[in-house]
């Protein structure tokens, strides 16, 4: 896999988990714990796209 394949892939999976953070929140009594972990989830992502943008090999 290409290195913008993979950041491509990695983006997908970043909106996936905003869409899933969208729908729990939204929820009436939405899962604090579940919300909490999608968020970190989200931001893990979010870390590794913009670390593999900004390397030098990119």
């Amino acid at each position: 896999m290409s290195m913008q394949a993979h950041v491509t892939e990695l983006e997908r999976r970043h909106q996936a988990l905003e869409k899933e953070l969208r729908a729990e929140v939204t929820r009436p009594s939405s899962d604090e714990v579940r919300v909490t972990d999608l968020k970190r989830r989200k931001l893990l992502l979010k870390d590794e796209i913009t670390r593999l943008k900004e390397s030098p090999l990119h």
